[in-house]
């Protein structure tokens, strides 16, 4: 097992993954350092939410390496990893999974009032983020009552409402119009730059991987320009892309 560079928040290593016997990772590596947005850009089945769902442990790789800091999330035990993705990872789907009994303030401030934290404080949090959003006055309305890209933006105050450390957004972008769209990366870029959170997206739009600090490709599962996915491994160790 080999120790990650000490300046990458996320760092992964010859990652291998298939779902039922259909390869969907090739030998991917990769390292993501704090504060840094990294896009992940291929075409749709090229691996990427696969790839997300490794780095963040909510998949195990069938062979490689995955750390989060100086904690190796490939061998944790599952109430680990749950706990790892509750506590310090955020997460946005394509398609805003809200619960329907709850108002949009409540969805948003969910993360935070599953850890403990006071009434108060968890709606004074959440709400802060539904106004950035321009979504404050749905605040008491329930998802049924809300269109899908208000449900989309409250999904995304959900996923930053309790600050995480790493940001995973998988697609978060692709069921919204263009105004909608830039409203909500506004905020994931915002919200990067000035709370440190290291956010990992995919994207198959060129123009959202074009917000990033940094972006890789995939195709069919494997990084795309490189020989093979050991040289690249060596490449990540030494060099931390």
């Amino acid at each position: 097992m080999v120790a990650p560079p000490d300046n990458d928040v996320i760092w992964a290593r010859s990652l291998h993954h298939a779902h039922s016997g259909s390869p969907a990772l090739a030998g991917v590596s990769l390292g993501v350092r704090e504060g840094e947005i990294l896009a992940v850009s291929g075409p749709r089945g090229s691996g990427k939410t696969t790839l997300l769902q490794c780095l963040s442990g909510q998949l195990v790789p069938h062979e490689g390496e995955v750390w989060f800091n100086s904690s190796p999330v490939h061998t944790l035990a599952p109430i680990q990893r749950e706990r790892l993705r509750r506590e310090r990872f955020g997460w946005i789907d394509p398609e805003p999974t809200l619960v329907p009994e709850l108002t949009a303030w409540e969805n948003a401030a969910l993360p935070l009032l599953l850890r403990g934290t006071s009434h108060r404080k968890a709606k004074k949090a959440a709400t802060e983020w539904l106004e950035r959003l321009d979504i404050g006055a749905c605040a008491r309305k329930r998802p049924r009552a809300l269109d899908q890209a208000q449900r989309q933006r409250i999904a995304t105050a959900r996923a930053l409402v309790s600050e995480p450390s790493v940001l995973f957004a998988d697609e978060p972008t692709a069921t919204l119009h263009r105004a909608e769209r830039a409203q909500v990366l506004r905020t994931i870029t915002a919200a990067a730059r000035s709370h440190r959170i290291t956010v990992v997206l995919a994207t198959h739009d060129t123009e959202v991987a074009a917000l990033a600090d940094r972006s890789i490709s995939l195709l069919d599962g494997r990084r795309v320009n490189s020989l093979t996915a050991e040289a690249e491994g060596r490449a990540e160790c030494s060099l931390s892309v």
